[in-house]
């Protein structure tokens, strides 16, 4: 196909089909549909240096975030084109109401605003999904009426430091997408 204007409309018409698709799956929660977007599902997840590679990983991914926020969807503010990607900036909302990590539920809700860059191969096969989000303005929510005693303990952890003291909480080893 030659890289004309209509080409070009068509084949972003193509991804953001895709990647519209992939984010009401995920909402739905319908994992098999959502891993049926990629070739070889691959997530990176920028803030905590995961990287979820694979069938199965994505899965266990996408299992443990649904158990700590069984509430988990996206508000999408913009969708752009950009070259070999998607660009989809979106607030992630749910309700903390499962263990993430080690981070025992608090109920809390949050609103966290994202971008999501979604890439594409020469074929047009979807090969990424990489989220880039600020894992604190994610925390400072999920933490609200956690005992000011508890949160050195889950600070340090942030920080590098071992698993929090005895009575203190540890630090969630993964935020979600």
């Amino acid at each position: 196909m030659t890289n004309t204007p209509a080409a070009t409309a068509e084949r972003n018409a193509r991804r953001e089909k895709t990647v519209l698709d992939h984010f009401a799956d995920e909402t739905r929660q319908d994992f098999d549909a959502v891993l049926s977007t990629f070739p070889h599902p691959h997530y990176e997840l920028i803030p905590t240096g995961e990287v979820h590679d694979g069938n199965e990983d994505v899965r266990r991914y996408y299992t443990a975030t649904r158990q700590a926020f069984p509430d988990q969807r996206h508000e999408i503010i913009e969708l752009r084109h950009a070259g070999d990607s998607v660009i989809v900036e979106f607030w992630l909302l749910g309700t903390h109401k499962g263990p993430l990590g080690a981070l025992p539920p608090t109920g809390n809700s949050f609103r966290c605003r994202m971008i999501a860059l979604f890439i594409f191969d020469a074929a047009e096969h979807l090969v990424c999904e990489r989220v880039y989000f600020d894992t604190l303005t994610m925390l400072r929510q999920l933490l609200v009426g956690v005992p000011p005693a508890v949160l050195p303990g889950i600070i340090g952890a942030l920080l590098g430091g071992q698993a929090a003291t005895a009575g203190k909480a540890p630090v969630p080893e993964q935020a979600t997408a």
